[in-house]
């Protein structure tokens, strides 16, 4: 599945990512882990990485289904950071999804990780919860196969 999340305690934040291609189902697979996961709390932040992300796979109402699901406490801070402009229109809809909601939610969309964390209350960018990205020998070409999207 092209996306994670890690719980960190200590900073009270959920790190959340995707990358490649990311779909609805697999969005919401991710939400439904979460939710049974022992160490998550819903008054805890997100971030949320779309930053890899080369297509997102969900429809308007999709995004609204994802938006409508009261995974975190109206008072947690979500930030969805993405900097292709389609995602990053993505995540404006679904902000604005959760701003109309019975329990709005505080959700910032951004297009970097720093304005982001800023926003957040964080003195650090947080680890990331994408796979790494294969390590090249000094001088070696990128082939069209091993290009990350």
């Amino acid at each position: 599945m092209p996306c994670r999340y890690l719980i960190d305690k200590e900073r009270r934040l959920v790190t959340s990512a995707g990358w490649d291609r990311v779909t609805f189902q697999e969005m919401r697979a991710n939400q439904d882990q979460l939710l049974r996961d022992a160490d998550f709390n819903t008054d805890f932040n997100q971030l949320i990485d779309a930053t890899k992300v080369a297509v997102l796979d969900i429809s308007i109402d999709e995004a609204k289904t994802l938006a409508g699901r009261k995974i975190f406490s109206p008072t947690s801070r979500i930030a969805w950071v993405a900097t292709d402009p389609t995602i990053y229109g993505m995540g404006r809809l679904i902000a604005t999804y959760h701003e109309m909601g019975k329990t709005p939610s505080q959700v910032g969309v951004f297009y970097d990780l720093p304005s982001a964390s800023e926003w957040l209350g964080l003195e650090s960018l947080p680890d990331s919860v994408r796979p790494e990205e294969p390590k090249k020998a000094k001088g070696a070409e990128t082939t069209k196969s091993d290009k990350i999207a």
